[in-house]
């Protein structure tokens, strides 16, 4: 296959040269121009015809976050933003993966941080170049059931690349009453605090990232921490909480859906629902297989409307999805899995 063709777009010269010396190692990917700012860029992009860009959000004439929107809205194609570890960076960036970037990495403050950061930014960019780009949904959101009767289920949500605007899609349909709800979405933690934010205010429901020790209860939505810990589920008397967990890597992720799902599968057995979102690589399709092992029911992305479609296939092909649907369904489907039944 021939190699990727990348453009990095940063108003730095000193990180575009990084950021383009270290892209050249990997004989995949060929970066062939660089741009000082968005106008430059423009005409770059026209020039070159590149299959990803890296942007950073904080530019001259123009911040990355208007340009963003004009090449979703005029030309889309796979970007990659690089933005400052910083709160205000941060909001930016969720805003930018809501506005159709695929996916963001955090720009380093030092050059030794950058060549240990910075080195899973071809990764990125390599799937960015696979991945299915769509502009932002401007359509309205739906409206929660006001006479959802929730069971004693737990929902748990795994999703990577692509998976802030799959999850905002997604907990967009459930109501104030809906099943206690765990999310592991792999993100950075400075991005986080920010994510659940933003969750928050496109549901019915209450989001808050999950601390240690917090009870399951309908109406809550527990998203993990970005970090050094994974999210598990675990009882505690006769309810059930989250479990905060230090540990190695699992699937290659800290936090990890596979931890989450694993805990749910052993720990609420049928009464639970499973769900894995968009996402590259295979961390959480084992895990979703143990869930419907154990009699919970399970839900797939599927191909069409995933950005990569990476875990969710690999859930698939291994008998961990029971229903695999488009993103506009999944919400609705996973209520309808965890309702009550008469």
């Amino acid at each position: 296959m021939s190699p990727v063709r990348v453009v990095v777009v940063d108003d730095s010269p000193t990180m575009r040269g990084l950021i383009g010396a270290l892209l050249r190692r990997d004989p995949e990917i060929d970066v062939v121009g660089f741009a000082g700012d968005p106008h430059e860029a423009r005409q770059t992009i026209k020039d070159l015809n590149p299959d990803v860009i890296t942007l950073d959000i904080e530019m001259p004439n123009m911040n990355g976050l208007e340009f963003l929107e004009r090449i979703m809205r005029l030309r889309p194609m796979p970007v990659v933003m690089v933005s400052t570890l910083t709160q205000a960076g941060a909001d930016a960036t969720l805003r930018a993966l809501e506005l159709g970037a695929v996916d963001c990495i955090g720009k380093p403050s030092n050059t030794i941080d950058a060549r240990i950061g910075l080195g899973e930014l071809a990764e990125k960019v390599k799937a960015a170049a696979g991945a299915r780009v769509r502009p932002s949904s401007t359509s309205a959101p739906p409206t929660p059931s006001a006479e959802f009767v929730g069971s004693n289920d737990v929902i748990a949500i795994g999703a990577s690349t692509g998976g802030v605007e799959a999850l905002l899609k997604v907990i967009s349909h459930f109501p104030a009453n809906c099943p206690p709800t765990v999310i592991t979405q792999h993100m950075p933690a400075v991005f986080t605090t920010s994510f659940a934010a933003r969750l928050d205010r496109a549901t019915a429901a209450s989001v808050s990232e999950a601390y240690d020790g917090a009870p399951l209860q309908p109406g809550r939505i527990y998203l993990a921490p970005g970090g050094d810990m994974h999210l598990e589920v675990s009882k505690a008397g006769p309810g059930l909480q989250c479990r905060l967990r230090s540990g190695e890597p699992v699937s290659g992720h800290r936090p990890s859906v596979d931890a989450l799902f694993a805990s749910v599968a052993s720990t609420c057995g049928s009464a639970a629902v499973g769900a894995i979102l968009t996402g590259m690589g295979r961390d959480g399709a084992a895990s979703l297989k143990l869930m419907r092992d154990a009699g919970a029911r399970t839900v797939g992305q599927n191909e069409e409307s995933c950005v990569v479609y990476g875990m969710p296939r690999v859930a698939y092909e291994m008998g961990g999805v029971e229903h695999q649907v488009s993103l506009e369904k999944i919400g609705p489907m996973i209520l309808t899995l965890a309702e009550k039944k008469p």
